[in-house]
């Protein structure tokens, strides 16, 4: 699968951006997704992931109550809604797919397929 990363951009803190991930091929319902981020001399994060179905969603501990995960199967894309953005959110965005974990993971080492990432930038 391919997927395609999108709706990055600059944003003042307390903004808000969606970023989309479109995936091609017909078996995007087969995959859990989710979302990570990497600022310039940073590890890799975990942002947040969603099952197969949409029923069960997770997220990373600097962004739970201000991001939303979401898909929309029917059209074999998954959204990042942020809100109140902060600086420290600053970083380029990946949306990732997983074959064997339908329920989406906490772990970049169990996606098989990224996107290109798109760039966040969040001023002060």
């Amino acid at each position: 699968v391919q997927l395609q990363a999108s709706g990055g951009g600059l944003v003042q803190a307390g903004g808000s951006l969606r970023l989309s991930c479109a995936a091609s091929g017909r078996t995007f319902m087969r995959y859990g997704m989710g979302w990570f981020r990497q600022a310039p001399g940073r590890e890799r994060e975990f942002v947040a992931a969603i099952s197969w179905s949409g029923g069960s969603t997770s997220y990373g501990d600097s962004v739970k109550g201000r991001f939303t995960i979401s898909r929309d199967n029917g059209k074999n894309t998954v959204y990042l809604q942020m809100n109140n953005l902060k600086p420290e959110d600053t970083a380029v965005y990946y949306c990732a797919a997983a074959s064997r974990a339908l329920y989406g993971s906490t772990r970049s080492n169990e996606y098989d397929y990224w996107g290109q990432g798109t760039l966040v930038t969040v001023s002060s």
